[in-house]
């Protein structure tokens, strides 16, 4: 038992991981703030638990990792090296790729409705259109990664 414990106490204290959960935890509050003030409606369950969306939750969380392990290990440490190539892939995958397919899902969605003119219940439609982000949306995930990681290194 003492040995789940530690291991419990040492999950909860590695302080690397717990920037990137808090930067991923806060990215997801601030966008139900975000999705009300843009949408006018209030959806936890999406909000919460969806993709896309202002700030980029995926962004905060590398990034809050990178920094950690940079304040933690020292920015010349293979370890951040490592998180900081991966930061950067998905910066760029989130503000490229995904976000031209929400794009692409849009205009498909558009086409399939104009094509099946009101039938289109009849065939699977409704690509999930919010898979990406803007680059701003990425810039400011960023900005909260490292401004919860620095924090994070004061109060661990």
């Amino acid at each position: 038992m003492d040995v789940f414990l530690q291991s419990v106490k040492d999950f909860f204290g590695n302080y690397m991981l717990m920037s990137a959960v808090v930067a991923w935890l806060s990215a997801q509050i601030i966008k139900i703030f975000t999705g009300v003030f843009q949408n006018r409606k209030m959806s936890l369950t999406t909000l919460l638990f969806s993709t896309g969306g202002m700030p980029s939750s995926h962004a905060a969380a590398v990034v809050a990792l990178a920094c950690a392990i940079g304040l933690s290990q020292g920015f010349g440490s293979a370890a951040f090296a490592c998180a900081g190539v991966l930061a950067v892939i998905v910066m760029i995958d989130a503000s490229g790729v995904r976000y031209e397919t929400g794009k692409q899902a849009t205009i498909l969605n558009r086409i399939t409705k104009e094509l099946f003119s009101g039938k289109a219940e009849d065939i699977n439609t409704g690509l999930k259109e919010l898979v990406g982000h803007t680059p701003f949306q990425v810039f400011m995930g960023f900005l909260l990664g490292v401004v919860v990681a620095a924090a994070m290194f004061f109060i661990m």
